[in-house]
């Protein structure tokens, strides 16, 4: 009998968790069994994939960066892949304006909708505030400061450090360079064992993968609000999803020009990576499937996907900039305020650095939203519009972010031509 492949078997469980989760909420007590004995096993799963995050970008980067023993193949692979990474957020910014400009969601919502959603999620709306309030406090190089980790350890105890466990691997694995090779011999053996031992919990993980998602997905469905407040955000969440498509198609299209591999190729590659981003909303959790899905189904060299990939999974969250873009303009127009071209082009430098800042967990993306919201001048309250239909959004934009690391890796990948025809 033909082995089904994994990304048929979480469709799969996707499918079956969408119709469990219908039947359950048709149930008394329904939402209760869903909360005490479904959700958990997805919160699981979540947990393991994140476990293993940071063992991951610390073998994966001090490997990649060990294995180039040439500190100028580095800073040119550093170079290509940050510069490819700023243009592809600076563009889904921009689709994202064209199409809330055009389309104009905003104008749908009437005022009783506005404040049945304003009331209705308050307290989340409070908390995002308090949380874009505090990293608002901090001066300008603040960024900069919380880079560079005092203490290695600590940093690792979360996955809202990935960029000081990046920064660590990186000045690491140059330290290893910089060595005489018989010295970082020994270290280097331990890391590539190190790395060998993480792809491997990675297998056993994504064993469970179909049942994991189907867990997550059942549980959703049983917790989404009423269908009302659904109807009345139809029109924001089609200019949303239609500006992320937009931005797959843009993906689609560099990988062609730039690698010569057409939409299939590139598409059914790195599909297993998609669902699973879909299904935990969350790049880093993804970033082990996303890997080997590089490595594998694209032909990307290791040394490539292992220094690429996990920069991405911190800074490439083109998904998030698309919805920062259509959210702040949206709210704007909700409540009839008209963004001046100035305005505009403030969302698109401010969502381009909050994207970069944008912690790889799920709904990170609607606290940095707070701070574009403020720079744009657009009432903050009006973030509870878009709760309601936050979370199934999230899901469709983390999608973007892990595909446009793929299109990201392929193209370095190819430019230093380290791509497999």
């Amino acid at each position: 009998m033909k082995k089904i492949a994994l990304h048929w078997k979480i469709l799969i469980g996707m499918a079956l968790g969408v119709v469990f989760g219908v039947v359950l909420s048709l149930i008394p007590n329904g939402g209760v069994f869903a909360a005490d004995y479904i959700k958990p096993f997805g919160t699981i799963f979540i947990n393991l994939l994140k476990l293993i995050a940071v063992p991951l970008i610390l073998a994966s980067l001090i490997k990649g960066i060990s294995d180039l023993k040439d500190i100028s193949k580095l800073s040119k692979m550093g170079g290509r892949t940050i510069v490819t990474y700023l243009l592809t957020t600076l563009t889904a910014v921009t689709i994202g304006l064209i199409l809330v400009n055009v389309i104009q969601p905003g104008k749908s919502i009437s005022v009783e909708t506005r404040e049945e959603l304003v009331l209705a999620y308050a307290s989340d709306t409070q908390e995002k505030q308090a949380a874009a309030a505090k990293q608002n406090e901090s001066g300008p190089l603040q960024p900069l400061v919380e880079l560079v980790p005092s203490n290695i350890f600590a940093a690792a105890s979360s996955n809202k450090n990935m960029l000081q466990i990046i920064f660590f691997s990186l000045i690491f694995g140059v330290a290893m360079i910089l060595i005489p090779e018989k010295k970082a011999k020994p270290v280097k053996k331990f890391f590539d064992s190190f790395n060998d031992v993480i792809l491997k919990l990675i297998d056993l993980i994504m064993q469970i993968a179909p049942y994991g998602v189907f867990a997550l997905l059942a549980a959703l469905v049983v917790e989404a609000p009423s269908l009302e407040l659904f109807k009345a955000l139809a029109l924001y969440a089609f200019t949303l999803l239609l500006a992320l498509g937009i931005m797959i198609c843009v993906y689609i299209l560099l990988v062609r020009f730039f690698t010569g591999k057409n939409a299939s190729f590139f598409m059914k590659g790195i599909a297993p990576a998609q669902l699973l981003a879909f299904s935990t909303s969350s790049s880093a959790a993804t970033l082990p499937v996303t890997m080997e899905c590089v490595e594998v189904n694209l032909g990307v060299d290791e040394e490539v996907a292992s220094f690429v990939l996990p920069i991405g999974a911190t800074i490439n969250m083109d998904g998030t900039s698309v919805y920062q873009g259509v959210a702040a303009v949206f709210i704007a127009q909700a409540f009839g305020l008209d963004l001046s071209l100035s305005a505009q082009l403030g969302i698109v430098f401010t969502a381009t650095l909050a994207s970069i800042g944008t912690a790889a967990v799920p709904s990170a993306g609607i606290v940095m939203l707070v701070i574009v919201l403020a720079q744009a001048g657009i009432p903050e309250a009006g973030l509870a519009l878009i709760f309601a239909i936050d979370r199934p959004l999230d899901m469709c934009r983390t999608i973007v972010n892990v595909t446009g690391d793929a299109a990201v890796s392929m193209i370095v990948g190819k430019s230093i031509e380290k791509l497999k025809d």
